[in-house]
């Protein structure tokens, strides 16, 4: 009889707890900013702030103009690699093998309603790995990344005029 009752107790407890966020994207690490701007709209606005924010876009990629060039069909899906060559000169001086890493990137994804996401794993996260090597001076550099890409991300999220 207790284990039931206290059965009913969790069914119920977890049937009251509020919907979590996008399980897609792993917590640690990762901003992910939900828009309501369209896929084209937030990718234009990205490369918008990107330029605004004093940052380069170094590589682009995505499948879905491939995919739509074989006939195939899937949501707007793009990586936009972002970075700076004082950035990566002041990480290499630091860590050769953090420039792996380089650049960082941005990923735009479009969401069954038309509308888009900017995330983004934030550059102290991806740094991480390398700063036993880098120290300090790396941790700085992941975190001044940090403050440029949330102003990128701010700004994009505002869409152009």
């Amino acid at each position: 009889m207790a284990r039931a009752l206290l059965a009913t107790w969790l069914l119920a407890l977890l049937l009251a707890a509020p919907v979590t966020a996008d399980t897609r994207w792993p917590e640690q690490g990762w901003e992910v900013v939900p828009t309501s701007l369209a896929y084209a709209e937030l990718l234009e606005a990205l490369r918008d702030a990107v330029e605004a924010e004093g940052m380069f876009i170094v590589t682009e990629a995505g499948p879905t103009e491939a995919a739509a060039r074989r006939g195939e069909s899937i949501p707007g899906n793009r990586v936009v690699g972002v970075f700076r060559n004082d950035f990566a000169v002041r990480t290499l001086r630091l860590s050769v093998p953090a420039m792996i890493e380089a650049p960082i990137r941005f990923y735009v994804t479009e969401n069954d309603d038309g509308s888009a996401t900017l995330s983004w794993k934030t550059p102290s996260h991806v740094l991480a790995p390398y700063v036993e090597e880098g120290g300090e001076a790396l941790e700085e550099i992941g975190r001044e990344l940090d403050a440029v890409f949330a102003a990128i991300a701010s700004r994009a999220e505002e869409g152009t005029e």
